[in-house]
């Protein structure tokens, strides 16, 4: 059995309620996982990508899943790459881009219907944005812990293509995010008014870990996560 045979079988315990696919990306493949939006059916489709650091099974990942779908959305998660193929380091962003675009291309073609929201947590959330920024075709995007700069480097912004995103967005930040400084973010997404909606989760850090001290743990965190992303779809507009 070969290598990727061996980690699919052995993973699909780690994915309760969902579905896996193998989907074609250029000469290679990728796993996914399709799970239904819970209960009813879905209003629209999320394509949510996975930090630089994690796949598809990694438990924040799946604990947002959880919520997103309590909200009416049908979620895809799948697995860049390079993570795939057992490889540590991200590949390039045209790449990274490439394996989100063939997910997304397969997930609607098994999922239509409804609106297609695309993003994820940290990295797999800023190569949506930059998909989105390209005109990729989708009606909005939602993003978790997006990564502004390297942690302790707020001087390199990774902001240069927000401007040019025109979807309703909804981004998550902790206030305690060492990726993301807060009054640099609020400055680089002022020009997009109110197509950005930032919701910042007080005493979060990028993993979306509060402090015990905190006096709240991690299922009211998520479950404020739910809530802001329940009312923004509520008001969502989208054409056609």
């Amino acid at each position: 059995m070969a290598m990727q045979d061996r980690r699919e079988d052995e993973s699909t315990a780690s994915f309760p309620g969902g579905t896996l696919w193998r989907v074609p990306v250029g000469d290679a493949e990728t796993s996914a996982a399709y799970y239904p939006a819970a209960p009813g059916p879905a209003r629209g489709l999320f394509i949510c990508g996975p930090s630089a650091g994690a796949d598809m099974a990694d438990r924040g990942l799946l604990r947002i899943t959880e919520r997103m779908r309590a909200t009416g959305l049908a979620v895809v998660a799948f697995n860049f790459l390079y993570r795939q193929e057992g490889r540590r380091r991200p590949d390039p962003m045209p790449e990274l881009q490439r394996c989100f675009s063939a997910v997304a291309g397969v997930a609607r073609e098994r999922s239509p219907g409804g609106f297609l929201l695309i993003g994820g947590r940290s990295m797999g959330g800023r190569v949506a944005s930059m998909m989105a920024a390209d005109a990729y075709p989708c009606d909005g995007l939602l993003l978790f812990a997006y990564p502004l700069h390297p942690a302790g480097q707020p001087e390199r912004l990774r902001a240069a293509h927000l401007p040019r995103i025109t979807v309703p967005t909804l981004c998550f930040n902790g206030t305690r995010d060492r990726l993301c400084t807060r009054d640099l973010m609020e400055t680089a997404v002022a020009p997009l008014g109110r197509r950005w909606t930032m919701h910042w989760l007080e005493g979060a850090d990028h993993g979306f870990h509060v402090l015990r001290s905190s006096g709240r743990g991690e299922g009211e965190l998520l479950a404020e996560v739910a809530r802001a992303t329940q009312a923004w779809l509520d008001g969502l507009e989208i054409a056609g």
